[in-house]
């Protein structure tokens, strides 16, 4: 089977909510370390992801959605994104412990 390599794309809301997080960490928690480790974490997993995005189940939501989501789990986050053409959009990261129903 071959292989389809999907463009990434950081949507605004997904680079707030990561930067957020990556805030907390670095200075409230003051864990530079665990930050940069959360980082690179779900950037590789991202760019994992990318290699083949479609293949994955999708999430399955109680209220009516507009677009298909789909989730990838890194430590304690949920990183959602949806797929449009060649593109996978990476659009909101949640902390996995959320009532995730209501925060896409």
């Amino acid at each position: 089977m071959a292989k389809n390599n999907y463009s990434i794309e950081f949507l605004a809301s997904f680079t707030r909510e990561l930067n957020q997080v990556l805030y907390y960490i670095t200075f409230i928690l003051k864990n530079k370390n665990a930050a940069e480790r959360l980082l690179g974490n779900i950037l590789n997993a991202i760019e994992k992801r990318s290699k083949n995005p479609i293949c994955y189940e999708l999430y399955k939501s109680k209220i009516d959605i507009e677009y298909n989501w789909y989730r990838i789990y890194v430590g304690n986050y949920t990183v959602f994104y949806t797929l449009k053409d060649n593109i996978m959009k990476v659009a909101h990261l949640i902390y996995s412990a959320r009532n995730l129903e209501y925060m896409i």
